[in-house]
């Protein structure tokens, strides 16, 4: 029983300090996992969200960023980048009628600008 009771204390008392070396080691850390933090992109697309709403007449410019494209991106990589984001916004599974819209409003405005 004794014996067991000096191996409890001894796993508390080693858990105890690799704790404290942990925190000692966050502390140094901190400025260069800071720097690494900010260096990090917004977003995964890296920059952000589009802050306002939509032109009352869609743009080229418009358009690549609802698609998430280059605005001089090819017709493939444009077809793509409309499926994916149709899957992910179609009415029919939940999405905007209205964003779904825009959506293809942005497809058929690059592929024209592309003939």
């Amino acid at each position: 029983m004794a014996g067991s009771m000096v191996a409890v204390g001894l796993a508390l008392a080693a858990a105890g300090f690799a704790g404290r070396y942990a925190m000692q080691a966050m502390k140094q850390m901190e400025p260069q996992v800071k720097q690494a933090l900010q260096s990090f992109p917004k977003t995964a697309f890296g920059g952000g969200y589009y802050k306002g709403g939509f032109e009352p007449k869609m743009t080229k410019r418009e358009a690549a960023l609802v698609l998430g494209v280059s605005p001089t991106a090819n017709r493939n990589k444009i077809r793509e980048a409309h499926r994916k984001l149709m899957i992910l916004n179609h009415p029919d599974r939940g999405g905007s009628p209205y964003l779904a819209a825009k959506i293809n409003e942005a497809k058929d405005l690059m592929e024209q600008a592309k003939k």
